[in-house]
């Protein structure tokens, strides 16, 4: 992959909906899909096709960013079936952007459509990988605790564990003006929003084998949300889940900044083999327990609670079908529970 896209550079303008049609190529097309949570709401996804069948790897751009444009291939310039998800609100997508609360949805919608319509291109239907930067970083550690059985492995570089500490940490508000608005507010007002947004608050949901890779001067996406994250694991008894990679020097105002391009390799291969070693999909347990972010997705039920600012933790016994569901303060919370098969 061209981990150029992570660095947040390229800003496309917002597409007018006069001229969305899907555009088709030999290994490049430009798909619109309907979100399934909001189905007013027109979506945009890049789909990159190998030479042969391969993983199903779906990824999300940075902050500031959209995917990019169209190109018609006439040869592959990739060896998996990727999946660049446009995310709400950006260049080619309705909505309004909601940092990790419906717009991780939108990645799913976008693997469901991908699954259906491109499966002779997908090696295993029953295996999908994510990977982000940056951003998508920051999605990568949110999406694998809120759809904790499904992702068979996936890789956050760069990426936001902790918005609060993110948004306090902001020495120029780069990135203060957009939480205030995709949030809703600033952390001090209230921090149950940025938590339930946040990987590291919901760190203890983690099935997905996690790779992480971040360089340890890096300025806009400094290297404690990585530590963090690698220390809640630790205290959690799960540090068998991850692959843990610091690139020491690496990182200024671009993630990758000071990088050897034998460094820039390296990230690409320790993805990629990070996902050739797990090749299997991911069961919740039948008696266990989950912190709920908003909402939780399972292949076994899913928890949608009354506003994606709250918090809760769900004691569930698929043996009993019993759940109970309780705020993080222990007070009454409105929820919707559904099961499936």
């Amino acid at each position: 992959m061209e981990y150029e896209k992570y660095e947040d550079l390229v800003r496309i303008e917002k597409q007018s909906v006069e001229i969305r049609e899907n555009q088709y190529s030999s290994y490049c097309d430009f798909i619109y899909y309907n979100s399934s949570r909001h189905p007013e709401l027109q979506l945009a996804m890049r789909v990159l096709k190998p030479e042969k069948p391969s993983r199903l790897v779906v990824t999300t751009h940075g902050w500031h960013m959209s995917i990019p444009p169209f190109e018609a291939m006439d040869t592959p310039c990739v060896d998996e079936l990727i999946v660049e998800v446009d995310m709400r609100g950006r260049a080619f997508s309705d909505g309004s952007p909601d940092c990790n609360g419906w717009e991780l949805f939108d990645v799913i919608d976008a693997v469901t459509y991908v699954q259906q319509k491109y499966e002779s291109f997908i090696e295993d239907i029953s295996l999908v990988y994510f990977e982000g930067g940056s951003g998508g970083g920051g999605n990568a550690y949110a999406i694998i605790a809120k759809f904790p059985d499904f992702f068979t492995a996936a890789t956050a570089m760069c990426g936001i564990a902790d918005y609060a500490v993110w948004y306090e940490n902001d020495a120029i508000g780069e990135f203060q003006d957009e939480l205030d608005v995709w949030i809703g507010h600033p952390p001090r007002a209230n921090p149950m929003a940025y938590a339930s947004r946040s990987g590291l608050a919901l760190a203890s949901n983690l099935l997905t084998p996690l790779f992480i890779c971040h360089g340890d001067t890096d300025i806009r996406v400094p290297v404690d949300h990585a530590r963090m994250y690698k220390e809640r694991l630790e205290r959690l008894n799960l540090s068998d889940r991850l692959d843990y990679w610091e690139l020491e020097g690496v990182g200024t105002r671009e993630h990758w900044g000071n990088a050897t391009q034998q460094q820039l390799v390296e990230i690409h291969s320790r993805s990629e083999q990070h996902r050739a070693r797990h090749v299997r999909s991911i069961d919740i347990p039948e008696r266990g327990r989950f912190m709920i972010g908003g909402y939780l997705f399972t292949k076994r039920f899913s928890i949608v609670l009354d506003s994606l600012d709250h918090m809760a933790v769900v004691e569930y016994d698929l043996f009993q079908n019993q759940f109970i569901v309780t705020t993080v303060q222990g007070d009454e919370c409105g929820y919707k529970l559904e099961l499936y098969g």
